[in-house]
């Protein structure tokens, strides 16, 4: 009996460490969700780990009281009158949510700024690019959220900056060669 005790303390163990570390289990196995908050030119600014079978909800409770917006796009799932569109509409910001099939009253949003939304998916297709995002090697939380930092830092600065960068490869280029 006390060897059963030890072991089911063990697996509560592992299941506190695998929740702390943002690790969930899903059909595929582990897996962790990437919340991520976007400027308006497609940018992300702002990152939240959970666990691969929390609800959206969880992200956009972490990352939704700082916003100051205009406008929020965002995908079905997050359609919840009280935890997301009353929040924004509270600050004055226009929510552009299409409405979940189950809603009752049906709200209406502007379609051709959520057409916009492209923005997001072709971000998140540029950060998987990156093999340890797309597979989460790193053990830890921290760590992979600092992977996530530096992959959206160059993508950020591959797409916003590259003409500059170019200019600059080019200086440093020329101060070095030897025909000075």
């Amino acid at each position: 009996m006390q060897q059963l005790f030890a072991l089911s303390s063990t697996l509560r163990e592992r299941r506190e460490v695998l929740k702390k570390e943002c690790m969930g289990r899903s059909v595929g196995g582990l897996s962790t969700k990437i919340h991520v908050l976007f400027d308006a030119l497609g940018n992300p600014t702002q990152f939240y780990l959970t666990p691969g079978q929390a609800h959206d909800l969880q992200g956009a409770d972490a990352l939704l009281p700082d916003v100051e917006a205009d406008f929020l796009l965002a995908d079905r799932a997050d359609d919840a009158q009280e935890r997301v569109i009353e929040k924004l509409q509270a600050k004055n910001g226009e929510v552009v949510i299409p409405s979940k099939s189950n809603r009752i009253e049906e709200r209406d949003y502007d379609r051709h700024l959520y057409k916009a939304r492209h923005l997001i998916e072709n971000c998140f297709v540029k950060l998987k690019k990156y093999r340890d995002i797309a597979t989460r090697y790193d053990k830890t939380a921290v760590n992979f959220l600092g992977s996530i930092h530096f992959a959206a830092s160059v993508v950020w600065l591959n797409r916003s900056h590259a003409p500059f960068l170019w200019m600059l490869v080019k200086l440093s280029w020329f101060w070095r060669s030897p025909l000075l």
